[in-house]
Formats: C-alpha cells, structure tokens, sequence
C-alpha cells in the first residue's frame, strides 16, 4: 500500500519506458502516485498520464526556478487545470536559492501568488525548498498557509524547522537522502516527526535511494524509503506503508 507522493514521470528520462516503470512501481506494492507538473512543458504530460492509470493523480504548480518565465495567464491556467478531477494539489512551488535563473523577489513573488490560488480552490500546496528554509517558513505564516495545509517536499532540514512546519498543518515528506549513509538531518527527522505527519516520495528520477544512488529513480523505489523509516523508528515496514498511505488519501481528499 505505498503512496509515492511525488514522482516526475513525466520527465524526459522515462519516455522510452514510462508503461514498463509503473508497472514495476505495482509489482513493488505501490498503489498511487502523484506525479507533479511545474511549467508550460511537464503540466499537460502530468495530467495526461494520471487521466491513463486510475491510480495515479497530479499536481499542478510552478517551479521556483522558473519563476522569471510565469504569467498571469499561466497562473490563470493553473487554476482552470485545479479543476481537474485526478488534480489533487498545488505544486510544486516555493523557493530555490541554489540556482540563480529567477531573482528572489520573482520567486517570493510567484510562490506567494500560488499559495493565494491554493486558498481561491481550496486544495493543499507542495513545497519545493532548497537553501531557503527561512525566508519559505516566513512566507507561509504569513499567507497563513495553513489554511491549506500541504507538504514539504523531499524534506531535507533541521527537526527544529521540521516542527516549524508541523505547527502550521504540514506533513513532512522524506525521500531518498534518508536512506544516505551521511544525510543526518533526514534521518532525526524520521524519528522525531509523528508518522502520523510523514509521508514518502521518491521525486523520480532524481535523487535514487540507496543501493540505487546516481542511477535513474522510479517510483518502485519508494519502497526502500519506507524500509529506512521502519528501521528508524522501529516499526514494520507495513505499519510506515499503510500510515502514510492514510495520510497522503486524507490530505489529497482521496
């Protein structure tokens, strides 16, 4: 029963085998998906592909990155495609402080425009954060996004943002940097955060868990990062699967 919270088949590295990658994910125990859309391109594709499989949904945002390339007619489109009925959330969106293609500003800008989208339809965001925890928290207390409520996604922080988060509605989502042998903060976080507010993800084809680190990620893989929690908080791998399971159909209102 694992729920692969946020997967990118539709990238570019799996259009010679998508078919063949979800049905390994099926063999591998994985029931649904949420495969994630963020610009003009991967949209259209993300919603195609959950319209193909009955389990698997979508997400529609816009990327930080990109931020300098949105439009009010793009944010118009996003909110027309929420509609959808197999789009479940708003994302991903936020911030991305490690590339330098959109100025701050535009991002801050962009991401706070979407978070008010969330609110207009009523439906969870999913955060994209990298080297900008700080100025993301701030943002989201003050849109008061727990209005809304959403996910950190692949959640890579301290426990003490971690709880940040928490206090604002927010499930936190851990992909494969748990299963790395030197990824600290990851790891407290799976121990410290209830399971009750995790959830696991792979954000395929990036970032490959261990034994599969550098090579291309699938959504089957989602497996060895509910193995890792298991073992970090000393539970079966089928209690971490059905809870977070649970928790990703309540909050996609599955």
């Amino acid at each position: 029963m694992l729920f692969d919270t946020h997967v990118h088949l539709n990238a570019d590295q799996f259009n010679e085998d998508r078919d063949e990658v979800i049905r390994r994910a099926q063999d591998e125990g994985v029931t649904q998906m949420v495969v994630v859309g963020f610009d003009r391109k991967t949209i259209p594709l993300a919603i195609e592909i959950a319209e193909n499989y009955d389990f698997i949904y979508a997400a529609v945002g816009w990327h930080p990155v990109d931020a300098i390339d949105m439009t009010d007619e793009d944010l118009n489109w996003i909110e027309k495609l929420s509609r959808h009925e197999k789009v479940v959330a708003i994302g991903e969106m936020g911030l991305d402080y490690h590339w330098d293609k959109s100025p701050k500003d535009i991002q801050k800008d962009a991401f706070r425009k979407q978070i008010a989208l969330a609110k207009r339809v009523n439906m969870p965001i999913i955060i994209h954060n990298r080297e900008a925890t700080e100025d993301i928290v701030e943002i989201l207390q003050e849109e008061n996004a727990e209005e809304v409520g959403g996910i950190m996604h692949c959640y890579n922080d301290n426990v003490e943002y971690a709880k940040k988060c928490l206090d604002m509605g927010f499930h936190i989502s851990l992909g494969g940097p748990v299963t790395f042998k030197n990824a600290k903060d990851p790891k407290v976080v799976a121990q410290e955060v209830p399971l009750e507010k995790l959830l696991i993800e792979t954000d395929c084809p990036f970032l490959a868990p261990h034994p599969n680190r550098g090579k291309r990620n699938e959504p089957a893989y989602v497996k060895l990062v509910a193995e890792k929690i298991a073992e970090l908080k000393d539970l079966s791998v089928e209690e971490v699967a059905k809870q977070t399971n649970e928790n990703a159909r309540q909050l996609f209102k599955i």
